[in-house]
């Protein structure tokens, strides 16, 4: 046993066995906190960045447990993979899936045996943002919209105390651990699962948590995450205090690259502790429809990647993988984008399947859990006449709304107005016409197929200020202890899931 996780089961004895620690078992037992408010504490005007690191995850009897099971061969998922479609609705699937394979056809999430909706609010709004959504999922406490990863009555901004996430508990035990994401690294959600702020857009200070044993760094992390890939090289290399976080990294033992091409040619060490950090940009990834693949990787490149790196570890894995820019094409109001990025997150699942199914053919090791941390104002619209997928001759989902029947039949369908409308609207963004759309240019489907279309909303917003929605999301997953997740859940019970299946 490692001597952190000595002195974690140490201080369980000490403390005895009712010992409750923010996000361990709240009022549903094992599978999180229920989200209600406690007593409020100490609010400050400066976020809370933890000086010296914050305390090791958990209590000691849940850590030495996961040991325990190893000894006594207690089966439980030894590689956890979480894939996250950042703002990927119920109705960007479906689009999704019409775009890429027509309405009879699925995508690979669709495949996967197990199906629950999840209710995503936040505990200060009932639409979240994608910090305290990724919090709830990686430490099962609901927190208010901005703060990563902190105690329930942290305010943006505020005092609070750090909680510890599910990757924190992976490296306890030994695990190697990793993010993936289209995003800069520094983004909410790949932030949520090892960094603790009260105020997300502190990117420069997420970034320092990622360096083992520097100034502001994350001593829960150990010796820091093995794998590290996506975009955002300015808040290493770019900051405000003069450091070079990247030069610190290497010199801390990670492999560096910056290209597709170094990504792909990058060695096994067969090392158990093999460290990648991977930069191709200075701000997020390309959206999938510009990406240059000779410079920047696919989401599937290097989630591949990344799994190859860490199943070198014997005692297990734990990796998130992000499509992060859904989210934001979706906030453009951008639909091509946004469903192209999804079904690169699609195509990024299936390649991580074939992958660790070489080592795990029947996945009796393996956990692989797929969710959104909320949904945005997309929406489908009229009585269409079926598409099929978009390719460069048919609009598909992407076109207008025509008639399925009658003498009319494949003719646009037309509004009060007399004007034609697209299947895909949102209900709020930038798009909106004023006034009567009988005035408004005449839509036609090679407009609205567009790379840079931006569909129409209901009511007006400011530019890229299309907001998330507060539907429901749907969670899927396969492998060993995925029979749980069914049914109806609160975000903060999938922690305790994951926990369940990994005896972490």
């Amino acid at each position: 046993m490692s001597s952190r996780l000595v002195g974690l089961a140490t201080a369980a004895l000490l403390l005895g066995s009712t010992t409750a620690l923010v996000g361990c078992e709240g009022e549903k037992g094992p599978k999180g906190d229920t989200g209600v408010a406690g007593p409020q504490g100490p609010q400050g005007p400066t976020a809370v960045i933890p000086d010296a690191g914050v305390p090791d995850p958990g209590p000691g009897a849940l850590a030495s447990a996961h040991v325990a099971a190893h000894q006594a061969g207690t089966p439980h998922a030894d590689r956890v993979i979480f894939f996250l479609g950042d703002g990927m609705g119920i109705p960007v699937v479906t689009a999704a899936r019409i775009f890429a394979r027509g309405e009879d056809g699925e995508l690979t999430l669709d495949t996967l045996p197990e199906t629950g909706f999840v209710r995503t609010y936040s505990r200060d709004s009932r639409v979240t943002d994608s910090a305290p959504s990724m919090s709830a999922y990686m430490t099962g406490v609901k927190m208010n919209n901005d703060v990563l990863s902190m105690s329930p009555e942290t305010a943006f901004n505020g005092k609070g105390s750090a909680v510890p996430t599910f990757l924190e508990w992976a490296e306890a035990a030994g695990w190697s651990t990793g993010v993936v994401t289209t995003t800069r690294v520094t983004h909410a959600t790949p932030a949520a699962t090892y960094s603790h702020i009260s105020n997300r857009d502190l990117e420069e200070a997420i970034a320092q948590q990622l360096v083992p044993g520097a100034p502001g760094s994350n001593s829960s992390l150990g010796d820091g995450l093995e794998v590290i890939l996506g975009g955002g090289s300015k808040q290493f290399t770019t900051r405000a205090d003069k450091r070079d976080l990247v030069a610190e990294l290497k010199a801390r033992g990670y492999g560096y690259v910056t290209q597709a091409a170094q990504l792909q040619d990058l060695p096994l060490s067969g090392e158990p502790k093999q460290k990648v950090l991977g930069l191709f940009t200075e701000s997020h990834m390309s959206y999938e429809l510009n990406r240059d693949p000779a410079r920047e990787p696919s989401l599937a490149q290097m989630a591949v990647k990344a799994v190859q790196v860490l199943d070198q570890n014997p005692k297990g894995f734990f990796l998130m993988v992000e499509g992060g820019r859904i989210d934001h094409a979706l906030h453009e109001t951008t639909a091509k984008k946004a469903l192209k990025d999804t079904v690169a997150f699609d195509e990024a699942l299936a390649a991580v399947l074939a992958e660790v199914k070489k080592k795990d053919p029947t996945l009796a090791h393996t956990l692989v859990v797929l969710t959104s941390d909320h949904d945005h104002t997309l929406v489908h619209l009229g009585y269409a006449k079926r598409t099929g997928a978009t390719t460069a001759t048919n609009a598909g989902v992407l076109g207008l709304v025509r008639n399925y029947a009658g003498a009319a039949e494949g003719a646009p369908t037309l509004d009060a107005d007399g004007q034609p409308y697209t299947i895909l609207g949102f209900g709020n963004g930038e798009r909106r016409v004023m006034g009567s759309r009988a005035f408004a240019p005449t839509l036609t489907e090679d407009l609205t197929a567009g790379d840079e279309y931006h569909q129409e909303a209901a009511i007006h917003m400011p530019t890229g200020a299309e907001t998330h929605g507060g539907t429901d999301v749907t969670i899927r997953a396969v492998g060993f202890g995925s029979e749980q997740f069914h049914g109806f859940m609160t975000n903060t019970e999938v922690f305790g899931l994951l926990r369940n299946a990994s005896k972490l």
